[in-house]
């Protein structure tokens, strides 16, 4: 999303630029629900900033590298209702928009549109945006647990992470997620999460890392990054419904940690349920605590007028 451009006739000097350039922001314009857009009443009048650090103060501390995706200006958007020193911000990245500092209902209905756009998983920094969030979006959004994972470099065993990519199963072929799996796998509904967030290869391939695990040349599972920032990934694993419990996702997450480690990347590990949390801990990951989310289903809802 940018500025529109717009041709002049040679000779004519161009208008200065509007203020809310000077702030390094866009801005933009969140239509409520299925409303007429263009109108004030129906829209919030939200920032997009073009510089995300302008926020960082109000995410201070939260250990979530696809906040660091947003803040270091890789991927995904920064939020805000005002153009200069916010008092509140959504991080917006993928299916994910994390909310931070004062509780703010602009904030929360005027979601900008997402990649999904019926679903969305809502993450609240503190008890103020759970209770915006309940009231705002009722009970299409519903409550969940994640799993937060320790961010501990030095926490893995190299050889325990050899020897479990040795444990895959004969008939299947590990290989990196090259230009070609790239453009596979983002074709393929169940494992597009892989390279979803690069809207190109060359992005990927600055920023992300992968490797699928083929059975007779077709991808059934593989673990790659769904976000990318400068010094690792997020990590994203997932196995085709008639390929799992062989131990394939176990292989493929063992062998793109020791991809990352061999760049010098952190490869960060988020866990939705229980299962994936089990999986982490048998890489060698520890588990911090459990933390809420919210996913909610359908439009953004209406502004109260």
């Amino acid at each position: 999303m940018g500025p529109r451009q717009h041709t002049r006739p040679e000779g004519h000097p161009s208008p200065p630029p509007p203020f809310w350039e000077a702030f390094g922001c866009v801005l933009y314009y969140a239509t409520r629900a299925e409303m007429v857009p263009g109108r004030r009443e129906d829209t919030a009048l939200l920032y997009r900033l073009d510089n995300p650090k302008a926020a960082a103060p109000l995410f201070a501390g939260w250990e979530e590298t696809m906040l660091w995706s947003c803040l270091s200006g890789v991927m995904g958007e920064i939020y805000a209702a005002a153009p200069e020193a916010p008092s509140s911000a959504a991080a917006a990245l993928g299916d994910f928009f994390f909310f931070a500092g004062e509780a703010d209902r602009e904030l929360v209905v005027g979601l900008p549109p997402c990649r999904q756009r019926d679903y969305r998983i809502l993450v609240p920094q503190n008890e103020a945006w759970a209770g915006m969030i309940e009231d705002c979006w009722g009970n299409r959004a519903r409550r969940r647990l994640r799993y937060a994972v320790k961010k501990e470099p030095g926490a893995f065993d190299r050889a325990g992470l050899a020897a479990a990519v040795a444990t895959l199963p004969r008939g299947f072929l590990l290989r990196p997620l090259d230009e070609e799996l790239y453009h596979r796998c983002g074709a393929i509904p169940w494992c597009r999460d892989w390279v979803a967030q690069y809207p190109s290869y060359p992005l990927y391939r600055r920023y992300g890392l992968g490797v699928v695990v083929l059975r007779q040349g077709e991808p059934v599972a593989g673990a790659s990054s769904y976000s990318g920032w400068p010094g690792g990934i997020e990590v994203e694993i997932d196995t085709r419904e008639d390929c799992r419990r062989q131990g394939l996702a176990y292989a493929a997450g063992a062998a793109l940690i020791l991809a990352c480690l061999e760049r010098g990347w952190y490869p960060s590990w988020d866990a939705h349920n229980p299962e994936s949390a089990a999986l982490a801990e048998k890489l060698g990951y520890h588990i911090s605590h459990r933390y809420l989310v919210y996913e909610a289903e359908g439009p953004a809802p209406a502004m109260e007028g």
